[in-house]
């Protein structure tokens, strides 16, 4: 999964045309995006677009809200065609498992809705840890305009003050055996070339994907995240010359391929699959 574009629930009209799209991930917010006088008029026109949708295209993830009110949320996108939900503001794992009490009663298909959690706070980065360890947790999410506002952080242009916590996210995922995490969006859409530099600097971080928050960042995500074939054969062909040798050999030129290097060439074709 490279690419997740964001939808406000408050807007129907642009359900179908995102699905169109070439993200990986359509998903449709009910938070932020959505002024509280609109919270409920969205939900419903969420859930009855969800009730009529047809299988194929993109995977389908909805953003719900925090407390009580992403409580009737969950209840009302708990359906066939939604395979993840994101909680906006998660900060511990109670918080996930009471998530997933919902889900439970819910869903149509027991265990099929993914959780993924969206970190925003000090608190968040904090138990990231604990909260990847929660069973149907899929990949956590860096909500970084709220966390930064929480800690006082002011990026420069390169994000350097972020690079700490996006480590540790990453660290995280890893440890609990969860798939890397869904790098931040970036809300200044008009500088694609800004937004490319950014998105490679995730990638070498550990992150293996982006959230979007506008159509016109969803091909550069893509082709940031899409493994590049030439490597995707020099992995292929590590790996059969070390299953070969039944343990550590030599690539074309002459250096050693050992355990962990064949990890790297191993994650490649998964990611290219």
């Amino acid at each position: 999964m490279r690419s997740a574009l964001y939808v406000p629930g408050s807007r129907p009209e642009l359900f179908d045309k995102a699905m169109s799209s070439c993200a990986d991930v359509v998903l449709i917010d009910l938070e932020d995006s959505v002024p509280p006088v609109a919270k409920d008029r969205a939900r419903a026109a969420v859930a009855a677009w969800l009730g009529a949708i047809r299988a194929g295209g993109p995977r389908i993830w909805v953003r719900v809200n925090p407390g009580a009110i992403g409580e009737t949320d969950l209840a009302a996108v708990a359906l066939a065609g939604v395979s993840a939900v994101c909680l906006a503001k998660t900060e511990s794992a109670a918080q996930v498992h009471t998530a997933g009490s919902i889900l439970r009663e819910f869903e149509p298909c027991p265990g099929g809705i993914r959780i993924c959690p969206i970190l925003e706070s000090a608190t968040a980065v904090l138990a990231a840890r604990e909260i990847a360890a929660v069973p149907r947790v899929d990949r956590l999410q860096l909500g970084e305009a709220d966390l930064c506002a929480d800690i006082g952080v002011d990026p420069s242009p390169d994000d350097r003050e972020l690079w700490a916590v996006r480590s540790q996210v990453v660290l995280a995922s890893a440890a609990a055996g969860i798939a890397p995490p869904l790098g931040p969006v970036r809300t200044d859409f008009g500088d694609l070339d800004a937004l490319r530099a950014s998105t490679m600097a995730l990638a070498r971080m550990g992150f293996r994907g982006r959230a979007c928050i506008h159509p016109a960042q969803v091909a550069i995500v893509n082709e940031v995240f899409t493994p590049d074939p030439a490597e995707v054969e020099q992995a292929r062909a590590l790996v059969a010359r070390f299953d070969a040798a039944g343990g550590v050999a030599l690539d074309d030129a002459g250096r050693m391929v050992d355990l962990a290097v064949i990890r790297r060439a191993r994650r490649l074709l998964t990611n290219s699959a």
